[in-house]
């Protein structure tokens, strides 16, 4: 007899749904509320609770370990400083792609990269949109609807080894995203404001890579100061 898998979330006021929904790079919910969602599954397991950052999730199937990608903003960027990773603003790292090899690497959705990129930049996605149906999943999905972000995403597993495909770890990068994220600190962000393209050169000097900087400020940044831009579209 098909049993209920029930999964129940909680989000507070002081947890961040930054590393569930990364398109929402530093944005903070002021709200407190309980999400249930049901699954017709039988699932010959005991119940498992977890407390992931805020988000309180109890269902039958466990959260898979923390990968790197999900580790703490401020070790991610201690691993950056020790590595000497820095920004490029886009006048700069257009000049460094034409003239000293610098390879841009856009690590947005690839609806996002055919829409509009920089000449030349290299695509592999960073996040992907969740394909699968587990509980963990359905438990995401119901997280990103309740905010009203239907096309929910997640951490592309193949990331690191499409890149090494395509680059050499040597290969002097520029990653880019849509806002950019910074290091720098300020009064609001006293050790700066994560982003996906931080994400990914910090899984970049993880893996090897030797020569990784970002975009500062980001494609939309590229774009607002009417830098070259070409559409697949």
């Amino acid at each position: 007899m098909a049993a209920f898998t029930s999964i129940a979330l909680h989000y507070t006021s002081t947890s961040s749904l930054q590393h569930l929904v990364p398109c929402l790079e530093g944005t903070h919910y002021h709200n407190s509320c309980w999400l249930r969602v049901r699954s017709h599954k039988s699932i010959g397991q005991r119940l498992y609770s977890h407390n992931i950052r805020g988000l309180k999730i109890q269902s039958a199937a466990t959260k898979q370990a923390k990968s790197p990608a999900e580790e703490d903003w401020k070790i991610k960027r201690e691993k950056l400083l020790e590595k000497r990773v820095r920004s490029v603003e886009g006048k700069e790292a257009l000049r460094l792609q034409k003239e000293n090899n610098f390879v841009i690497l856009d690590v947005r959705p690839e609806a996002e990269f055919k829409e509009a990129h920089p000449p030349d930049a290299i695509n592999v996605q960073i996040y992907r949109l969740i394909k699968e149906w587990t509980a963990w999943d359905i438990a995401r999905r119901a997280a990103f609807a309740f905010f009203g972000i239907f096309a929910g995403t997640e951490e592309n597993p193949e990331f690191i080894k499409i890149v090494e495909s395509k680059l050499d770890k040597t290969a002097k990068i520029i990653v880019a995203c849509s806002s950019g994220g910074t290091m720098k600190p300020s009064q609001n962000l006293p050790e700066g404001q994560q982003s996906r393209s931080l994400i990914a050169a910090y899984l970049l000097v993880l893996n090897g890579f030797t020569n990784v900087f970002y975009l500062e400020g980001g494609l939309s940044a590229w774009f607002k100061e009417g830098l070259p831009t070409i559409s697949e579209e």
